[in-house]
């Protein structure tokens, strides 16, 4: 049986992995916190950009941890088309449990019914990525350990979306992240912990691409993506801050609006059209008469 070492780097990996998988839950969170203040397609196009940020930082995660992982006597390699499947499945689970959550109408069930999808689509992307691994020998799982990480897996998304139907501040979505990235880290550090190999020596190639030729520059590529979606939920302006111009325009709006001052009002002025003026020739003296601003002498 192979000796398998899960921090080939020492705290490195482990480090790191927590670091992404605490960006991804606040991502997640404060995309979803959008989502639920919002209406028609703003709501969903929130909740899709929380279901990629989130699925995608937990499958980064997944594999920088992985990249810490060694098998005595034999090399590990990657299936290509069922790490990228295992991609896509987190996003579509994830997806579908934060659109439970974001339009259900009974939150209670809408929640359990989220957290439920949520945490299955983690641990299917854990266990996806597991199936992907080709080395020679043989992989085993002990089932209470892969029971255990699952429910660590539901527990973990159902407790973060919870936070965001209930937590709005960003120093509280800040510590709701840190414990999501906990548990989603010691999700899969536990699902790691099912795991045995019984290795065969061969000489043969495996097939399949390594770590450093395959899922380090995808992940590379993933945390650039991550960066720029961090960058458009930071500068997007969130649903207060968009009111406030609405709400300091009113003011002006109904000032403009209201009447002016009729007649017998404080102004003194009447409201009604000015009385016209006589021409000129009106006042100029004629033959015999006295002008018209002067009165006639008397006899």
């Amino acid at each position: 049986m192979g000796h398998l070492d899960h921090a080939a780097y020492g705290w490195l990996t482990p480090a790191l992995s927590y670091v992404m998988a605490s960006i991804g839950a606040a991502l997640g969170l404060r995309c979803t916190v959008r989502a639920l203040a919002a209406t028609g397609p703003s709501r969903r196009n929130w909740l899709l950009t929380a279901a990629s940020a989130f699925a995608t930082c937990i499958w980064t995660m997944h594999f920088i941890a992985m990249l810490g992982f060694h098998i005595t006597g034999t090399e590990i390699h990657y299936n290509v088309p069922l790490t990228l499947l295992s991609l896509l499945v987190a996003v579509l689970v994830v997806g579908a449990g934060l659109f439970a959550v974001g339009y259900g109408r009974d939150r209670g069930r809408s929640l359990v019914l989220g957290g439920l999808t949520t945490g299955l689509g983690v641990a299917s992307m854990h266990y996806l990525g597991m199936a992907a691994l080709r080395l020679h020998g043989r992989v085993a799982y002990d089932p209470l350990v892969v029971g255990i990480s699952i429910a660590i897996a539901v527990v973990a998304a159902t407790a973060a979306l919870w936070a965001a139907l209930h937590i709005s501040s960003p120093l509280a979505v800040t510590g709701a992240s840190l414990l999501m990235g906990a548990a989603v880290s010691s999700m899969h550090y536990t699902g790691m912990m099912a795991v045995t190999v019984r290795v065969t020596p061969s000489a043969e190639p495996l097939p399949g691409a390594t770590a450093l030729q395959f899922i380090f520059p995808l992940a590379v590529g993933l945390g650039s993506y991550l960066f720029v979606t961090a960058a458009f939920v930071a500068l997007s302006p969130t649903g207060d801050e968009r009111a406030l111009p609405v709400r300091a325009a009113a003011p002006g709006a109904a000032a403009a609006a209201a009447p002016g001052p009729g007649p017998g009002t404080a102004s003194g002025r009447a409201s009604g059209p000015a009385p016209a003026r006589l021409p000129a020739a009106a006042y100029a003296p004629r033959p015999g008469r006295p002008p018209a601003d002067r009165p006639a002498p008397s006899r």
